[in-house]
């Protein structure tokens, strides 16, 4: 029985959270657990997303690429590219070409021992290593994210899988080439399909610019936030639907997009960026679930093994040595050279469907009985997607937390959270009793920095405040200051919170009743202070801004 789209949903997202909460006790990235959900529930174990599923949900695959492509183009900035792009360019050709040679090698040779056939070898062997030079941006993506990366190699690692799609898509339209004219299909020359592919390229990046201009333009235009929010996540699913239409790369159109609204109104795009990608949040988990239900581990033969363990090793290896000496040439910073390589070992969405094209125009040629290349090409890719991302995020961990670029961009709400309204409190304020005569509290309110002046029994709980505003109708007349006290004038109706609350939700408190301060009370009411919003900000930004200089 085929279960509904939403069930499906459902059971994708709440149970790759929970795989996530018991993974993340292992300390390992929490996208691990979203695919080893994936596939429990997928074909090689409880069948419950099966093949058909994942073929009927490949239009929200192309949604999920197309935030991915869009967040990870508002990471850069054309002043970055400027600065470390013979960087960028080194590093990619370096880990991206070493990984072709060493896959497609290793690819070739096993398979000759199976099919004795150098031609079909090496055709499915180039093909296999033009589509281990990709690296998939979801995955390194999340885990920068997850864990507040920030520096030179976080940047290095965001623009280089940028980039990754194209050099990928070029090494495939050779190696597809190079394929067909070694397996006799028909007439190809690498040169058609090399301008071909360019074409695609520059189309892709046509429409995700033209995008950008557009919500950029709307951005500019319009005050309205909500207008603007849907205006931008509409133009992308406009963008990604034209660009599947037309076969085009979604991740490098939406990347596009979403680089040219990063430098075209940086100062206004701030707030997009963060509503789409607290959006995404659902759809990234449910896109790694899917990755994971694809496996069907019962389908591969013992040989097919051999290729899949070789690839998940040489391609590791590729990536690693490719980006230190590409690095090195560059001269890049020692973190750069050292960790690249174990941040770009993550696999997944442009690879596989690489994999699946690669299928189609394969699919003739068989490799061993009951198997074609094109299938064995699937398998391998979706079963290497797999393990790799076992081990792919918690390299990237290792990258960064080695460069110590963890936890650096932080943000004021990430910092609040850490705290509770007793950490911030102002323990210096002036505080009287119900029986102080309005004198004595225009002395007290004269050398307060305060707005207000809490009032406390003998016992030192809060009975009242007495602010400006409550004493606007004895102001005048001072005839009454000598007698009047101010237990008669206190407010009995005011705010308090105690000092075991969350900070933020202090804040939350103060905006709401627009307070600029607020009085701290403990757990039997007793005050111990106030809570000074600006102070607090203020404080906290200053935190923020010594976090990212550590």
């Amino acid at each position: 029985m085929n279960l509904g789209i939403f069930i499906l949903f459902g059971i994708g997202i709440l149970g790759g959270i929970i795989s996530a909460l018991f993974i993340r006790k292992l300390r390992v990235p929490q996208i691990l657990g979203y695919i080893i959900c994936g596939f429990v529930i997928g074909a090689s174990c409880l069948n419950i997303v099966k093949p058909s599923d994942i073929h009927a949900l490949e239009p929200f695959n192309m949604f999920a690429l197309g935030i991915i492509g869009f967040l990870v183009g508002g990471e850069l900035s054309f002043k970055t590219f400027r600065k470390y792009g013979k960087q960028f360019a080194a590093i990619l050709l370096g880990e991206g070409l070493t990984a072709f040679f060493l896959v497609s090698a290793a690819t070739t040779a096993i398979l000759y021992f199976v099919t004795h056939s150098m031609t079909i070898s090496l055709a499915a062997g180039v093909i296999i290593g033009a589509i281990s030079s990709a690296t998939d941006p979801a995955t390194t993506m999340s885990v920068l994210w997850e864990y507040r990366t920030a520096g030179v190699l976080t940047t290095t690692l965001i623009a280089i899988v940028a980039l990754d799609d194209a050099l990928a898509m070029l090494l495939y339209a050779l190696a597809t080439g190079l394929s067909q004219i070694l397996t006799g299909g028909e007439e190809v020359h690498i040169l058609t399909e090399l301008f071909s592919v360019g074409k695609e390229l520059l189309a892709a990046l046509l429409l995700g610019t033209s995008g950008g201009f557009l919500v950029s333009f709307v951005l500019h235009k319009s005050k309205l936030y909500d207008q603007n929010i849907a205006s931008s996540i509409a133009t992308l699913l406009l963008c990604v639907g034209v660009g599947i239409y037309f076969d085009l790369d979604v991740v490098l159109v939406a990347m596009a997009m979403g680089l040219t609204i990063a430098n075209t109104v940086p100062k206004r795009c701030h707030e997009l960026f963060k509503y789409i990608k607290e959006l995404s949040i659902p759809i990234y988990v449910f896109f790694f679930v899917l990755i994971g239900a694809r496996i069907q581990l019962n389908q591969m033969p013992l040989w097919l093994w051999g290729i899949i363990i070789s690839y998940v090793i040489l391609r590791t290896v590729g990536k690693m040595t490719g980006a230190y000496y590409g690095a090195k040439i560059s001269k890049a910073s020692d973190n750069v050279r050292k960790y690249t390589g174990l941040g770009l070992a993550a696999q997944g969405g442009v690879t596989i469907g690489l994999s699946i094209m690669a299928g189609y125009k394969l699919q003739g040629i068989m490799v061993a009985d009951g198997l074609s290349v094109g299938n064995m090409v699937i398998f391998t890719i979706a079963t290497t997607t797999f393990l790799i991302q076992i081990v792919g995020p918690s390299l990237v961990k290792l990258a960064v937390i080695f460069a110590k670029e963890t936890h650096k961009n932080v943000t004021e709400q990430d910092i609040i959270e850490k705290y509770k309204a007793g950490d911030k409190i102002v323990k210096d304020v002036s505080v009287i009793s119900p029986e102080t005569t309005l004198k004595e509290l225009f002395n007290v309110l004269s050398q307060s920095k305060r707005t207000f002046i809490p009032l406390t029994d003998k016992s030192n709980k809060l009975v009242g405040i007495i602010s400006l505003n409550d004493l606007k109708d004895v102001l005048i007349d001072q005839t009454t200051w000598e007698w009047v006290l101010a237990g008669d004038l206190m407010n009995l109706d005011f705010e308090t919170v105690e000092n075991n609350e969350p900070l933020s939700d202090v804040l939350d408190k103060m905006n709401q009743i627009q307070a600029e301060n607020i009085a701290v009370i403990d757990k039997d009411g007793n005050f111990v202070g106030i809570i000074d919003r600006k102070n607090v900000i203020n404080n906290i930004r200053k935190e923020m801004i010594l976090s990212k200089s550590e």
